[in-house]
């Protein structure tokens, strides 16, 4: 981590604005369904308590594109963090409107203001240069803490700190330590759990790892485009046919770099792509061909668990099944178990992974749960993030 932390400058009395990721989750009645996004930020907002700091939040919440909508505000988010933190929070009715500018002017240390949802403004995603000289003119230091946001170049995340002295928060500070040091410097054997449902989504990711791991496990819907590419049939099972030659070459790779690459050995496969469908399991390389594959099998399950319990370092993107149907979630939720109980660092990379590790109750299990899906899938396939890169080098 080479960048400035917030313990790297005086905030003492500071007027602060942070960029939080609190893209939370919410049912039709606006009630927030997991609030695990809040509960990350609060590190860093109760150390600038400590400092006197005046302190501006401002977070983006689902995609209300440019407009405003009321669904999408921010409200909900106001009321959890006033329980939490056991106080008031100002919630402004706009963003650089006269209300959160009036009531940024006039915010007292050891206050906390939090503005309205920044994606109501189109500029905001646009990285507008005046809208984030307005959005930087209400503070005088810039904490970004939104590691689920910091592969985007917004205004919110990259543009406000070229006017203002930018460094990160313990969040952000958190995931790039342990990120960082699973992809650079890991106690070996490290192992990659690779699964969802594209090969195309993680082609990148898949070639950074190859340079770095001891063994790569793939899982998911993406491993059929694996067996597809060894000549296997695979039936109706979700494949990429143009990724073909790409899945050929990555094993070629692996086998060069004495990667061991495990692809499942069976398959528990069903009729339709529904959660009440017929299912039974079949050997991964004869997957009858009005069938589709949709979890791996209790053969699959043992040899990847034998292998997980020989790493020190492993490093978890995307689920191994449908795990969002309860007969096809045995092999997500089995795997999120060894990772429970192995004696290693663990990683689980954001997304539908960590959802999977909550379902199966194990969160407080696994050494780090990434709060970035997006932006640890970024990090995993050796990307420079924009909104890492924005902040002052130490």
């Amino acid at each position: 981590m080479d960048k400035k932390t917030i313990k790297d400058i005086d905030l003492k009395g500071k007027k602060v604005l942070v960029r939080c990721d609190f893209n939370v989750p919410m049912d039709e009645n606006q009630n927030i369904t997991d609030n695990n996004r809040i509960v990350a930020a609060l590190p860093t907002i109760k150390y600038l308590l400590e400092q006197d700091c005046k302190i501006i939040l401002v977070s983006h919440l689902g995609r209300p594109k440019g407009e405003f909508k009321k669904e999408f505000s921010l409200e909900p988010v106001a009321k959890e963090l006033s329980k939490l933190l056991n106080m008031e929070i100002i919630m402004a009715k706009d963003v650089i409107g006269e209300d959160a500018t009036e009531k940024a002017k006039n915010l007292k240390p050891g206050e906390i203001l939090l503005l309205e949802n920044v994606r109501f403004h189109r500029e905001e995603t646009d990285n507008d240069p005046e809208f984030s000289k307005k959005l930087a003119s209400m503070a005088e230091i810039f904490v970004n803490d939104a590691f689920g946001t910091a592969h985007r170049a917004h205004s919110s995340t990259t543009g406000v700190a070229e006017f203002l002295p930018a460094v990160s928060g313990f969040l952000i500070e958190k995931e790039l330590k342990f990120l960082g040091n699973a992809i650079n410097n890991p106690e070996r054997p490290l192992i990659a759990i690779l699964g969802g449902a594209k090969v195309s989504d993680k082609i990148a990711v898949i070639d950074n790892l190859i340079e770095k791991v001891d063994t790569l496990i793939i899982g998911g819907g993406m491993a059929y485009t694996f067996l597809k590419a060894q000549g296997y049939e695979i039936g109706n099972s979700i494949c990429e046919i143009d990724k073909l030659d790409l899945a050929k070459q990555l094993m070629e790779k692996a086998n060069q770099k004495n990667v061991k690459l495990l692809l499942p050995v069976d398959t528990k496969v069903g009729k339709e792509f529904k959660s009440d469908t017929e299912s039974k399991t079949v050997k991964s390389t004869e997957i009858p061909s009005d069938w589709q594959g949709l979890d791996i099998g209790e053969k699959t399950i043992e040899l990847y668990s034998e292998e997980i319990k020989k790493a020190k370092t492993v490093i978890w993107n995307g689920p191994l099944g449908v795990f969002e149907f309860d007969q096809f979630s045995v092999g997500t939720i089995a795997i999120a178990k060894i990772l429970a109980q192995i004696d290693a660092t663990t990683i689980i990379g954001g997304g539908d992974s960590a959802a999977a590790v909550k379902k199966a109750g194990l969160e407080d299990k696994i050494t780090h749960v990434s709060t970035g899906g997006g932006a640890s899938l970024e990090f995993l396939e050796g990307k420079k993030l924009p909104g890492i890169a924005a902040l002052m080098d130490k």
